[in-house]
């Protein structure tokens, strides 16, 4: 479910206010609502609805970034300027970061000017939930991504275009996600969500990449591609994260894409016919996956960018105007 003021017994995880900072806190029920929310978002706004395009009058959102990004940055900007909210943008380089400011003394800077939402992306792992049990319930905390452990938004994304690629019928179905796992925190997002739904994940990639303990996360690891990707429903790619990774974890960018690297014939071959094809992006052609793939007839990953404006707003939605949500979906 959606963070409201409650502790999750579970994991023992202190939630306070309306925040988006965990795939943990989404169960089925709830990412279906969220869903059924960002659809109503997008005919909502194909609609030219002006009730839509108001929602969030009065609000102001940062986008608060320690780490670069494209997909995530201007899909949440452009999602709190359509449903009418005021957006500024703070990264680490032009604020007073650089000169020695706590993260806590930035987020205070930011609730004394009226800030309603903040969507961080921090290199620090556990950064977002720290700043939501911080704030509090002064203001809306969304992640954006923190270090190697989640990120939220883009694995409801991803679910939200398997949901509509599959119309719902995601129980059983077989998901290979090939690439760099120890790096990754999309796919901890999407293990944490996907087995929600029943779906039967395979993780795949060099051992250097891909410790066996991923099994733990409730996924089937592969050092090998074509096991992965037998009889797959649906194939991600992850991207080889050159910033975080220390030398000799991979012999060359080369040598991956020859034993790991998606490709129209190998999904031809081994995963079903018509199966799909995601990647969270930034993708690294021709390393992760092929440009006739990533272009093709299979490819989802724009679908994938469109996806993520819709969540976001739902995200939006759903953390800083709750209590709207029902009049929302009924509009």
């Amino acid at each position: 479910m959606l963070a409201t003021d409650q502790t999750s017994d579970s994991q023992n995880i202190p939630v306070i206010g309306r925040h988006a900072v965990s795939s943990l806190f989404y169960d089925k029920a709830a990412m279906e609502s969220l869903f059924r929310l960002a659809c109503q978002c997008e005919s909502l706004a194909l609609s030219c609805d002006a009730r839509f395009s108001g929602l969030l009058s009065g609000k102001t959102v940062a986008t608060v970034f320690f780490e670069n990004s494209t997909r995530t940055r201007v899909s949440f900007e452009l999602a709190a300027k359509s449903l009418g909210a005021t957006h500024v943008h703070l990264s680490a380089d032009g604020s007073s970061v650089k000169k020695g400011e706590t993260l806590e003394d930035t987020l205070e800077t930011l609730l004394a000017l009226g800030v309603s939402g903040l969507v961080m992306r921090h290199p620090e792992s556990g950064s977002a939930l720290k700043a939501a049990t911080y704030v509090g319930d002064r203001a809306s905390v969304l992640n954006g991504g923190d270090g190697v452990n989640d990120h939220p938004s883009q694995g409801l994304l991803d679910g939200l275009t398997l949901y509509r690629h599959f119309n719902g019928d995601l129980a059983g179905r077989k998901i290979a996600i090939v690439g760099d796992a120890l790096h990754s925190r999309v796919i901890r997002s999407n293990l944490m969500l996907l087995n929600q739904w029943g779906v039967d994940v395979h993780v795949c990639g060099p051992e250097t990449l891909l410790p066996k303990d991923f099994e733990a996360l409730g996924c089937q690891v592969h050092h090998q591609l074509e096991p992965a990707l037998e009889q797959a429903d649906a194939v991600m790619g992850l991207r080889i994260q050159h910033e975080r990774q220390d030398a000799g974890l991979i012999d060359s960018l080369e040598s991956y894409h020859q034993a790991y690297g998606l490709t129209t014939a190998r999904l031809e071959t081994y995963a079903k016919p018509n199966a799909p094809v995601l990647h969270p992006g930034p993708m690294n052609r021709g390393v992760e996956i092929s440009d006739e793939l990533a272009d093709g007839p299979r490819s989802l990953i724009r679908k994938q960018v469109a996806h993520g404006l819709l969540i976001r707003q739902a995200l939006f939605i759903e953390c800083l105007i709750p209590e709207k949500k029902p009049e929302i979906l009924s509009w």
